[in-house]
């Protein structure tokens, strides 16, 4: 008499041949296997296997605490000091007595304040008069250095000392070479018979001695940037267009230029915003123009930039409150200006 067949997971088990596992556990929790082999259980990582973010932290904090003194003067020195004028542009102070909310009216007569207008135009023109010829000869210097093979390193070191040098020692130098009565220029202009030229009382004179300024202490600083991409595009390139016969200048407008378009944006970009922060150049050529109007900008305020006139404002007038109006409102100015130039320089790299 043959026995009955068996029922349920063990006839399947059976004629399966592979272990079937416990009666009754989950599908899920069965191992798995191929070929009539048992399968491996894969257990779950405990959860202290990877540190968790907690853990991280206080396994670098070594790390952390030797940078920490960076941000602590960053926040107490800088930080602090930039979020608070914030708040004090909203406020009429003195530095001394208690602050007086005024909401907006800052900002309103900020707007109505022909002064400030004035500044505005004065730092713009002095802008353009100096980040223009600036960049340009800062490009055709690197390139003339470029293409020496000797005394690179002393060209080098030239164009990067006025960087360097003291910014107020630079404009006591070029006040006494542009002075009006006993300056270097004009005694050379009446050594040949010419008239001299009132440069620091006419209202154009002034911006271009302000700008020549500018010029002479950052074309090195461009210049060493520029060198620096100029060595880095392959000479292969050069090789092979002076095999198709380009010259000099076909060379320099159709390989050179587009090659540097990426340094010569972030060169605009560096210029237009230290352009436009001019203060120590007017500031010390016309500080003590006149000791009951200081920094006034020299005669006619043609010297009168945006950050002087928030310097006066602030500092000789005791007014903070319309100081932190001034800067706010001349950091958005400076802002938007960056973001044109921003579009102006990258519009022909998008364009297929």
């Amino acid at each position: 008499m043959s026995s009955s067949p068996v029922a349920g997971p063990a006839a399947t088990g059976a004629s399966s041949g592979s272990d079937p596992g416990p009666v009754g556990r989950p599908a899920r929790d069965r191992p798995r296997g191929g070929s009539g082999r048992p399968g491996r259980r894969i257990r779950p990582v405990s959860a202290g296997a990877r540190p968790g973010p907690r853990r991280r932290a206080t396994r670098y904090w070594p790390q952390y605490l030797a940078i920490s003194p960076y941000y602590l003067l960053f926040s107490v020195f800088m930080l602090f000091p930039v979020l608070y004028t914030v708040y004090l542009a909203f406020q009429k102070w003195d530095g001394i007595g208690d602050m007086q909310f005024v909401g907006f009216q800052q900002f309103r007569f900020l707007w109505d304040d022909p002064v400030f207008w004035l500044s505005i135009r004065n730092t713009l023109v002095i802008w353009v008069l100096s980040t223009v010829p600036m960049l340009i000869l800062a490009l055709v210097l690197a390139v003339l250095v470029n293409s020496t093979k000797r005394l690179t390193a002393f060209y080098r070191v030239a164009l990067f000392i006025p960087s360097i040098t003291s910014l107020v020692a630079i404009a006591i130098f070029f006040g006494a070479i542009f002075s009006n009565n006993f300056g270097l220029i004009n005694a050379i202009l009446k050594s040949v018979h010419l008239s001299a030229v009132p440069w620091m009382s006419n209202e154009w004179t002034i911006k271009l001695v302000i700008a020549a300024l500018m010029t002479w202490q950052w074309t090195g600083y461009n210049a060493i940037i520029y060198l620096a991409g100029l060595q880095a595009i392959p000479s292969e390139l050069y090789e092979a267009a002076r095999m198709d016969g380009a010259g000099p200048v076909r060379i320099f407008f159709s390989i050179t230029i587009p090659l540097l378009r990426p340094i010569i944006l972030f060169t605009v970009v560096i210029s237009t915003v230290t352009g436009l922060q001019s203060f120590t150049e007017p500031q010390v050529l016309f500080g003590s123009d006149a000791s009951t109007n200081p920094n006034s900008g020299g005669p006619g305020q043609a010297g009168l930039t945006t950050l002087l006139y928030f310097y006066h404002q602030a500092f000789d007038n005791n007014d903070f409150g319309y100081g932190a109006a001034i800067v706010w409102a001349f950091f958005l100015l400076i802002l938007l200006i960056v973001v044109v130039n921003w579009r102006l320089v990258q519009r022909k790299e998008r364009r297929p």
